[in-house]
């Protein structure tokens, strides 16, 4: 069953390396067995956006189309789809689709599947008015959540949800966010309606009214204070999201891990940290990373905003305007979470 679209759809391509986003039309297709097709409704733009969009590298197959935050409904299902149907609202986040069989897949654990494929990456991305996906990666978006609101919780939006719920902070405990962006100003948020006291870090203090308004129940200023010794004196912190693009301040945050605490690297860059072992060792502590979430999970991440009022904060703008978009977010110009909107390009 089918609502094909009457003309060709837009969709933003790049032909070579470094080049720029064209905006195209594309035939819709008909998915194939176990595929369906979204129309898009909203689509995200994600630091890891800018890389594909360079589309550098010798394993890229052009025309490349960025974007793996996506929400819109279902147009179409290919054959041996039973349990969507068209006209649900779905999205897709970077989760894009995994094997099935293997051992993490088998284990609930399909983001970890060795052959676990990703919108933009694996197959043409969200960065257009129509998309087809494996039916595996679909997530229900809940009614009355907006698809702009949807489009940023199937990436920035589980990565911070799991990382901190997953990360066994004891009933009113602290969680302290570290970089007050994309990732964190989710985080805030998420850690506030858990319940934990929550500390926010970024530099500066453009952002200390926004970030109590998010749910912040105390501001550090990290080019004022040392952060670790700041969270040191409020009696510390039982898990730290380090949602930064560069890992150089992490280890000026390790003091400020309380016994049993755990710091969880979200954001990150190519760079190396240094451990004090004995302070890990004595203290109990734990240094880890989080990837992401299942379909499962963003369902669940966005059931969550939605009854707890969690919302991205985001600027919109059409979708043929991604050229613009990817070079605010490259150059960190972006307020919060850019969302293109491909009904309203121009």
């Amino acid at each position: 069953m089918s609502s094909q679209p009457e003309s060709n759809g837009l969709i933003m391509r790049v032909h070579e390396p470094a080049g720029p986003l064209v905006a195209e039309t594309q035939t819709p297709q008909t998915p194939d067995v176990g595929l369906v097709r979204v129309d898009i409704k909203a689509t995200g733009v994600c630091f890891a956006d800018v890389g594909v969009a360079a589309a550098q590298g010798d394993s890229v197959a052009f025309p490349v189309t960025p974007g793996h935050e996506i929400a819109g409904v279902i147009a179409e299902v290919g054959a041996d789809v039973t349990h969507w149907h068209v006209g649900d609202r779905v999205a897709v986040g970077w989760f894009g689709g995994s094997c099935g069989y293997c051992s993490y897949c088998r284990s609930g654990d399909p983001v970890h599947c060795p052959q676990r494929v990703m919108p933009g990456w694996s197959y043409p991305g969200g960065w257009a008015q129509s998309i087809i996906v494996p039916a595996e990666a679909l997530a229900a978006i809940p009614d009355g959540m907006d698809f702009f609101d949807a489009a940023p919780m199937g990436c920035a939006g589980v990565t911070t949800f799991n990382a901190t719920r997953n990360a066994n902070v004891p009933t009113g405990g602290t969680v302290a966010v570290f970089g007050i962006g994309g990732l964190g100003h989710l985080a805030v948020q998420f850690a506030s309606a858990m319940g934990y006291r929550t500390i926010a870090i970024a530099r500066g203090t453009d952002r200390a009214e926004m970030a109590r308004q998010l749910g912040a129940d105390h501001y550090i200023d990290s080019t004022a204070q040392d952060p670790g010794q700041a969270l040191a004196e409020l009696g510390g912190a039982d898990l730290i999201l380090f949602t930064d693009s560069t890992t150089d301040p992490v280890e000026t945050l390790l003091p400020g891990l309380a016994v049993y605490g755990r710091l969880v690297l979200i954001g990150v860059d190519d760079g190396s940290i240094t451990v004090p072992a004995g302070q890990l060792v004595s203290k109990g502590q734990t240094v880890t990373g989080h990837l992401t979430g299942s379909p499962t999970d963003t369902e669940q991440t966005m059931r969550f905003a939605h009854r707890n009022g969690v919302r991205p904060i985001i600027e919109q703008m059409p979708l043929t305007e991604a050229n613009a978009a990817v070079a605010r977010v490259a150059h960190g110009d972006a307020r919060f979470r850019i969302v293109l909107d491909p009904g309203g390009s121009k």
